[in-house]
């Protein structure tokens, strides 16, 4: 069986099955991937709708929903080739099995992704928006944080996931060193602007 995702005919499926694997180890070894933020600003575009459609609309990490779409890309593909397979005595060209695999195997994975955000609550509570880091310390990891000049930091959320942001000082004059630790205070985008621990401001909060 394996020998046939060495094929062309089984050649997206195969890649998609290997990037399913990453997917997994990725979350397995704790990178915490899966719990980026879906923003708002999709919706607001009109896209709220379509999230629903593909499974999304329910909180489900990105990274999860990502592999269980892989996974039904993969299977529907491979079962599609059998069929015609079994019929024809050949598969389908890929770009035809791909697309029909991506039709159907999207389709199928609406349900799979609801499925799962109903069976796996923890992940659902540890969904977070981007916003609800302010308010929190980070830790600079490397680097050395100056205005245009972000540095990437930590920050561990309410659910104790851990969270790698870049980090800006909120003021001009204000340099953040690896190692030293700061409170995020606003957002630019992906940016955060941070106030360092040793602000005299910051010691009683």
């Amino acid at each position: 069986m394996f020998s046939l995702f060495l094929t062309p005919a089984y050649l997206p499926f195969a890649i998609a099955f290997i990037v399913m694997i990453g997917i997994g180890l990725i979350e397995a070894i704790g990178l915490g991937l899966g719990q980026l933020d879906l923003d708002a600003e999709a919706a607001t575009a009109g896209g709220e709708g379509a999230l629903d459609w593909l499974g999304l609309g329910g909180e489900l990490p990105i990274l999860i929903w990502l592999t269980s779409l892989l996974g039904c890309f993969t299977a529907t593909g491979v079962a599609i080739q059998q069929a015609a397979f079994a019929l024809t005595g050949t598969p389908l060209a890929w770009p035809l099995a791909a697309g029909g695999a991506l039709v159907v195997g999207g389709t199928l994975n609406r349900f799979v992704a609801s499925g799962l955000a109903r069976v796996m609550p923890a992940f659902e509570t540890s969904v977070i928006s981007t916003d609800d880091l302010l308010r929190r310390r980070g830790t600079i990891l490397e680097g050395v944080a100056r205005r245009g000049s972000p540095a990437r930091a930590k920050v561990v959320d309410q659910h104790g996931q851990a969270h790698f942001v870049m980090v800006e000082p909120h003021d001009d004059s204000v340099v953040i060193h690896a190692g030293e630790r700061a409170l995020l205070v606003r957002r630019d985008g992906g940016l955060f602007f941070a106030l360092p621990e040793e602000n005299t401001l910051l010691r009683s909060i």
